[in-house]
C-alpha cells in the first residue's frame, strides 16, 4: 500500500507562493479527471484519518480561508491552495474533493461543496465543508474501486465472456454517474472517467481505455438530458465490441 507523504509538520505547506505555483487552472497533476486510476485507487493509496487528524487540518485551512466578502480571485486561490495543501498531505486523490455537482462545481459529484461563490464564507464553516468534502470524494473512490472488483471480467475471460462483462459494467457504471449526479451540467466528464478508470483497473493502459472511452461516448452524452437506456446500453456494447471484437452475447 503506498502511504502519503508524511509532514511533521502542516503548516510548512502553507507558503502561498510555493501553492500559488503548483496548482493552477492548467495544471493536469492536480486536475482529477486527468488524474490516472493509479493516483486514487484507494485499494493502495492509505488514507490515515481520526479525530486528531480531523482537527488539525480543520484548524490549518480555517486559518487560509480569506476575509467574508472577498472577491472571487481570492475565493479561487483559496481553493487552489487548499487543493495543493490536501494532494501533498494524502496523495494526488485528494484533489478531487471540490469536483462538485453541478455547473458551479464542473460536473463531479461531490455535495458537500457547491462552488467558490456559495461554499467560501467564515472560515470555521468553510474548513468544515472542505473536509466533508473530502470525505464525501474519498467515500466515492472506495465505493468505486468496490464497483471495480465486482465488474471487472474473470481472470481467463474469452472474448465473448469479456464482452459480456464490459458492456454489463459500462451500463451500470454509467447508470451510477447519472443517478449520482442528476445528469446536470457536465456530468459526462465524470462518466467518461469514471469508466476511464475501470478500464485501467482492469489493467488496461490508461490512454488506451480514455480513447476507448471516448470513442464509445462519442459525443453522444449531454448536460441537463438524462440518457436514454437504450443509449446506455448501446455505449456499452460499442465499448464491449470495441475492446473485444465480439459482441456481448443476451443469454445471461
Amino acid at each position: 500500500m503506498t502511504e502519503p507523504r508524511d509532514f511533521a509538520n502542516i503548516t510548512q505547506l502553507l507558503s502561498p507562493a510555493r501553492l500559488w505555483r503548483n496548482t493552477t487552472a492548467v495544471n493536469y497533476e492536480l486536475a482529477p479527471a486527468w488524474l490516472p486510476w493509479s493516483a486514487v485507487d484507494p485499494d493502495v493509496i492509505a488514507f490515515d484519518w481520526d479525530d486528531e487528524e480531523s482537527c488539525q487540518i480543520t484548524t490549518v485551512i480555517a486559518t487560509m480561508v480569506p476575509p467574508v466578502g472577498t472577491g472571487w480571485e481570492e475565493r479561487h486561490r483559496f481553493t487552489t491552495e487548499v487543493t495543493a495543501l490536501l494532494a501533498a498531505r494524502y496523495g494526488r486523490w485528494a484533489c478531487g474533493w471540490h469536483w462538485a455537482v453541478g455547473e458551479g462545481g464542473g460536473g463531479g459529484v461531490v455535495t458537500s461543496w457547491c462552488c467558490d461563490s456559495h461554499s467560501v464564507g467564515e472560515s470555521a464553516a468553510t474548513a468544515t465543508r472542505v473536509i466533508a468534502s473530502l470525505l464525501e470524494w474519498r467515500d466515492w473512490l472506495e465505493e468505486l474501486a468496490e464497483r471495480f472488483a465486482q465488474l471487472a471480467p474473470p481472470d481467463g475471460a474469452d472474448a465473448e465472456d469479456r464482452s459480456w462483462h464490459l458492456e454489463r459494467a459500462a451500463t451500470r457504471l454509467v447508470t451510477v454517474v447519472v443517478d449520482r449526479t442528476g445528469a446536470e451540467s457536465g456530468w459526462y466528464g465524470l462518466c467518461r472517467t469514471v469508466l476511464t478508470w475501470f478500464l485501467s483497473s482492469t489493467g488496461m493502459g490508461p490512454e488506451t481505455a480514455k480513447n476507448a472511452v471516448d470513442t464509445a461516448i462519442g459525443g453522444r452524452f449531454e448536460s441537463w438530458a438524462t440518457p436514454s437506456q437504450t443509449l446506455v446500453d448501446a455505449v456499452g456494447t460499442d465499448l464491449a465490441v470495441d475492446l473485444t471484437g465480439e459482441a456481448p452475447y443476451r443469454d445471461r
